[in-house]
């Protein structure tokens, strides 16, 4: 299913117990924020629940309280879906979902959506993303990547998901830790069609010493 070209995008975001409660919250404020998005389902493992806390000092007893708490705004715009729902609207193919990001991903994650066992919210929503062939980015957070890891990246790569690794960039010289993660976040969004005006763009440069 090709991106759409006019506004209302409809996002879903994954958040897993992988280390990286940063880039879901930077994430979640992005879409928040961007008049182009529409609506933004969050779904979070009980892991990434846990993350959140530990990571974030972000506890939400009423998971519909969660978004506002990770965006620290009204964050109207995001709907949180509880992991066992798995009769979600998310769920279903028929639902008007535009792309997945599931951020950050754990191996755990990436396994379960490798095979195809959609034995949750957040998995069986990435394989809709998958048999509809809607743009699905994994970010994963893992190292060193043992051998079932890289099969499990090129499985989903073959399906149709794009591997994405949180690896933060240099060459446009951050200078704080927020700045990489924003970065990252921005070129995830681009993934999906929803590329941002603060999106670093390299531009060329000259070897040290020319001209």
């Amino acid at each position: 299913m090709p991106i759409k070209d006019t506004e209302g995008r409809i996002i879903t975001v994954g958040v897993t117990g992988a280390s990286g409660a940063v880039y879901a919250q930077t994430i979640l404020r992005l879409l928040d924020a961007d008049r182009r998005v529409q609506h933004v389902f969050l779904v979070t493992s009980d892991a990434g629940l846990r993350l959140v806390s530990s990571e974030l000092g972000i506890v939400a007893a009423d998971g519909k309280k969660l978004p506002a708490l990770l965006t620290g705004t009204a964050a109207k715009k995001i709907e949180y879906l509880p992991n066992k729902d798995i009769g979600a609207s998310i769920a279903s193919g028929s639902a008007p979902v535009d792309a997945m990001v599931v951020i950050p991903c754990s191996a755990g994650c990436l396994a379960a959506i490798a095979a195809g066992t959609a034995s949750d919210l957040l998995t069986r929503a990435a394989d809709v993303c998958l048999k509809e062939r809607r743009p699905l980015v994994l970010c994963l957070r893992e190292t060193p990547l043992n051998r079932i890891h890289l099969e499990n990246m090129l499985r989903v790569h073959d399906a149709g998901a794009t591997v994405m690794p949180v690896m933060p960039a240099y060459y446009y010289e951050p200078k704080t830790i927020a700045d990489t993660v924003e970065q990252f976040c921005h070129r995830v969004l681009a993934q999906i069609g929803l590329p941002q005006e603060k999106q670093y763009r390299w531009k060329g440069s000259r070897a040290r010493g020319e001209g």
